[in-house]
């Protein structure tokens, strides 16, 4: 029993950590390095992601600076961006790649909000998807006699009151974002 609920738990959280990566990939007037996680460049051959090809600050609230250790990338690194189509056009001089993000207006802030939620509900979504996958396990204890009666009883409980922290805590993470969004 206590192994089930461990493994609520853990999943649960998992939950909430992707959600939190997801996140991380949203833009939001501020730089974040975050939104090159995905972007891949073929470095010899290999999909390298960029981050791993450089380094990669935020010397501005709104800027981006890539510089590549082998400058030969530079005009590779400039194409990806271009393809990742992440909303900014990258400026490269050469040496580095900046990368400056323009403030968000209040239509695009709202949009992004509306992608926020979304991105919850599905988080919430796969907390009850692990809530429901817990419950049939703890029916088919029940079924072969593993636990009582009163066991799968409380079992269930303690699953619902997992559930119910979880989502709580996906609604506040959804609610600070929401406030990072729409603060200019």
């Amino acid at each position: 029993m206590q192994e089930l609920l461990k493994n609520v738990d853990e999943n649960m959280e998992l939950a909430l950590d992707a959600l939190g990566r997801n996140f991380s990939k949203l833009r939001t007037g501020k730089a974040s390095p975050a939104v090159l996680d995905d972007i891949k460049i073929n470095y010899y051959g290999t999909p390298t992601p960029i981050k791993q090809l450089g380094n990669i600050t935020v010397p501005e609230a709104r800027t981006i600076v890539i510089q590549p250790w082998d400058k030969t990338i530079l005009a590779e690194v400039e194409k990806a961006i271009l393809a990742a189509n992440i909303g900014v056009t990258p400026d490269n001089d050469g040496s580095v790649i900046r990368l400056p993000f323009q403030a968000l207006t209040e239509d695009k802030r709202k949009d992004i909000v509306k992608q926020v939620k979304k991105l919850g509900e599905d988080a919430k979504i796969a907390v009850r998807n692990v809530r429901r996958e817990a419950n049939d396990q703890a029916k088919k204890m029940k079924k072969d006699s593993a636990i009582s009666e009163d066991d799968e009883a409380k079992l269930i409980k303690d699953i619902q009151e997992k559930t119910d922290k979880w989502i709580k805590e996906i609604d506040q993470t959804i609610v600070n974002k929401e406030k990072d969004v729409l603060s200019v």
